[in-house]
């Protein structure tokens, strides 16, 4: 009875995760280890809890490798007559995904880690028994901290629900992702390749469906949201013939969308708007785009006048400047060559000008240790 009982308490932990782009978890640094007043010996100090980024590494692993979600330091060992300096307690080095933020339960970043190899301390280890304390050691630090994954990935496809997002994503890369003419057919972030002929490989992340409000956490709100940040591309898409969520929600146009896009990016972190962005317009294969795209074109060129006509509410502060707009067929595979080829170059331009950038910064590093090594030197000369 007993075993049917502890079975049947562990089912509910057994249930089969999705994708999980956060978690919250348990961390104690080691406490440490007890002075020794008559040798004034000092305890070792606690070990520290690390998370260290890993590729290929999900929160869901972290999971299962930790279900009670617990993460706690060694304690250093206590000074004695053999040895008056106690040993530091081991610390715990967490393997955790590359693209997440460590925050304290008040919001606060504890760090960012996204290359391979990046880490932080996210509980420090309490310092052993010593004179100061009267030999007394401290407790390591105690807190809960979360783990927000933000994918990173080269593209990110913002739109509205049922733009073609998915369909775009399936005809350019391997993805796989769920095709349906029903709002938020995405539920969790969907990563694409395109691979081009000198081999060249661009990450493509299909994003959960956006709506009105998303900035104040409506629909799927910061799901959403949270993942554009680290893209360095933003690909919007738009149905030519407009958006309607449900039959209780008013029809938007395309113009409108794109209004509204610019909107919720502005309102949740108004930088996201300097992103460099290219327009897809997406459906011309269906009756009656080519005049709805030339009304929406006419509008973009003419956009300080035609976003009054909008209500304030819907009104970008900031318009987002595209460096080129395409009109495409998702479905019938119509135009996405061309959009490739610009998304390539837009790529490849960003690339050179981080490089130029790490090179500059580099240069500024070597002069100023040198600038540094050569007062150390006049001033052992004047010593």
């Amino acid at each position: 009875m007993v075993f049917l009982t502890r079975i049947l308490h562990r089912a509910p932990t057994a249930r089969k995760r999705g994708f999980v782009d956060k978690l919250r978890v348990y961390v104690r640094g080691g406490s440490g280890g007890m002075g020794l007043p008559k040798h004034n010996g000092r305890g070792g100090d606690g070990g520290h809890v690390i998370f260290v980024a890993k590729e290929d590494m999900t929160l869901k692993q972290v999971i299962d490798a930790t279900p009670n979600k617990r993460f706690i330091a060694g304690v250093g060992t206590h000074a004695t007559r053999r040895a008056i300096q106690g040993d530091r307690g081991p610390n715990l080095r967490v393997e955790v995904p590359t693209g997440i933020s460590v925050l304290t339960d008040t919001k606060q970043v504890i760090g960012n880690l996204n290359q391979p190899g990046d880490q932080v301390v996210v509980a420090k280890g309490g310092q052993g028994g010593a004179h100061w304390s009267d030999f007394l050691p401290k407790k390591g630090q105690i807190r809960s901290v979360t783990m927000e994954l933000k994918l990173i990935s080269d593209i990110g496809l913002v739109g509205f629900p049922n733009a073609g997002k998915s369909t775009l994503l399936k005809a350019v890369s391997s993805a796989d992702p769920k095709i349906a003419d029903y709002p938020f057919t995405t539920m969790r972030p969907q990563i694409g390749i395109m691979q081009y002929e000198d081999l060249r490989r661009v990450s493509l992340a299909d994003l959960p469906g956006l709506i009105e409000g998303a900035h104040n956490n409506a629909g799927m709100g910061h799901h959403f949201l949270r993942h554009v940040e680290r893209t360095k591309l933003l690909l919007f898409m738009v149905d030519v013939h407009g958006f309607i969520l449900s039959m209780k929600h008013p029809h938007r146009t395309a113009f409108q969308t794109v209004a509204l896009l610019m909107k919720e990016l502005e309102l949740y972190k108004s930088d996201l708007v300097d992103k460099p962005t290219v327009l897809a317009i997406n459906k011309m294969d269906i009756e009656g785009a080519e005049e709805k795209t030339e009304e929406l074109l006419y509008k973009l060129n003419h956009f300080e006048d035609a976003v009054t006509d909008l209500p304030k509410d819907m009104r970008p502060k900031r318009r987002v400047e595209f460096e080129d707009i395409f009109q495409i067929s998702a479905k019938e595979k119509q135009g996405l060559n061309e959009l490739k080829g610009k998304v390539r170059a837009i790529l490849d331009e960003t690339l050179e000008e981080e490089q130029e950038k790490e090179k500059r910064q580099a240069i500024r590093r070597i002069q100023k240790e040198s600038s540094y090594g050569k007062t150390v030197e006049r001033t052992v000369d004047i010593i």
